[in-house]
């Protein structure tokens, strides 16, 4: 199984790697990150050193890699959508990502990225609470 952990930033996604990187532990497999951004920042920098780091840390078998997407993204929906292209490109076999409870409208923009990929039935996504 090859999971993927899309990132964004946020605390929940760092969780969502975390749980990502455990179960592919317990499974012996590899996780692979993904960003998906219409433009790269040191923001951006920080955030792959960040999970490369995790991923070092970590004692899980296969390689490794974090990749940085480009596109243009309207709303967290296009982010959503990129992901489950990266899926079906990449032969993805289950999806890891976080969701943070932070507000309305923080519900509405990770949420619509999550739903899109779960609505999308491409593989089994796991949804990782925030803990918030």
């Amino acid at each position: 199984m090859t999971i993927l952990a899309p990132i964004d930033g946020s605390d929940a996604s760092f969780r969502a790697l975390e749980y990502a990187i455990d179960m592919a532990e317990r499974r012996d497999t590899t996780v692979q990150v993904v960003h998906v951004t219409d433009h790269q920042t040191e923001s951006t920098e920080r955030l792959v050193d960040r999970a490369r780091g995790m991923l070092i840390d970590a004692e899980i078998g296969g390689d490794v890699d974090v990749v940085t997407r480009f596109g243009t993204f309207r709303n967290s929906s296009s982010v959503g959508n990129a992901i489950v292209e990266i899926v079906r490109e990449d032969g993805y076999e289950h999806v890891v990502v976080g969701h943070h409870r932070t507000g309305k409208v923080g519900r509405i923009l990770l949420g619509s990225a999550a739903r899109e990929i779960i609505n999308a039935d491409e593989v089994p996504v796991t949804v990782v609470p925030s803990g918030e």
